[in-house]
C-alpha cells in the first residue's frame, strides 16, 4: 500500500527485549495517572447504554472522507489511500436523539467525529441551569482532549437528533501507532493543531483581545 500523501512508508522501531511489540501509550494513560479501571467508560459500554447501532464501515468511512475533504486541517487524511487505512481503526455507529454520548466529568477514552445530525455541547454548574456551549455539526470532533491528555470530560455531548458518528478509541489509536505510525503521527498532529486553535479562540474571547 502506498504511503499517505506521498510519505515514505516506514516500519515502527523494534521493541527492546521484554517490551511489548504493541503500543499501549493511550490505552494505559488513565491508569498511569492513578484512575481506577472501574471508573473508565469505554466506547463499547457507552454504545450499549445509549442504544447505538453499528453502521457499515464502508458507509461511515465515505461520510468521514467527504467531511474531512472540506476541512483544511483534516484534508490531509481525506485521500483515498488514507481513508482506506483509517477505516480499520474507526467504529461507525448511529445514535438516537436525546442520548448523552459523552458525560461531563467522567473518564472515558474515545473521541467522536460527527458525521450527520447535530450534537449539543453543554456544561452543568452547581449554581444554575446547564449552559449550552456550542452545537456540533457534521465534521466536528468531540472528546479528543480526553483521548490525548487522559483528563476528565469537560462537557457533556447530547444528540439533538438522530446522528451518525465515527468513534476512535484509545486502544484503536494505539493499534494505529503500532501498525501504521505515519498515519497515526499525522492524525495526532492535526488533532493537536485543531485543539490548539480552539483553545486560542477561547482565550481570545475571554480576554477580549485579538491575536
Amino acid at each position: 500500500m502506498k504511503g499517505l500523501l506521498g510519505f515514505l512508508r516506514f516500519s515502527p522501531a523494534q521493541p527492546e527485549e521484554g517490551e511489548s511489540a504493541e503500543s499501549e501509550f493511550f490505552s494505559t494513560a488513565f491508569s498511569d495517572q492513578g484512575v481506577d479501571s472501574s471508573m473508565l467508560v469505554p466506547w463499547e459500554a457507552r454504545a450499549n447504554e445509549v442504544g447505538a447501532k453499528r453502521l457499515p464501515s464502508e458507509r461511515g468511512s465515505k461520510q468521514l472522507q467527504q467531511l474531512w475533504r472540506k476541512d483544511r486541517y483534516m484534508s490531509r487524511l481525506a485521500s483515498d489511500s488514507a481513508a482506506a487505512r483509517l477505516e480499520q481503526f474507526f467504529d461507525f455507529a448511529s445514535l438516537p436523539a436525546g442520548r448523552d454520548v459523552i458525560r461531563q466529568d467522567e473518564y472515558s477514552n474515545f473521541m467522536i467525529v460527527l458525521l450527520s445530525g447535530t450534537i449539543g455541547v453543554g456544561r452543568a454548574h452547581t449554581w444554575g441551569e446547564p449552559l449550552r456551549l456550542s452545537q456540533a455539526r457534521p465534521g466536528h470532533i468531540l472528546g479528543e482532549m480526553s483521548l490525548l491528555d487522559s483528563g476528565r470530560r469537560f462537557s457533556a455531548c447530547t444528540s439533538l437528533s438522530e446522528c451518525d458518528i465515527a468513534v476512535l478509541s484509545a486502544q484503536s489509536l494505539d493499534e494505529m501507532m503500532a501498525s501504521d505510525p505515519a498515519l497515526a503521527a499525522i492524525l495526532i498532529a492535526v488533532l493537536a493543531r485543531k485543539l490548539s486553535m480552539r483553545l486560542r479562540m477561547a482565550n481570545t474571547r475571554l480576554s477580549g483581545k485579538k491575536g
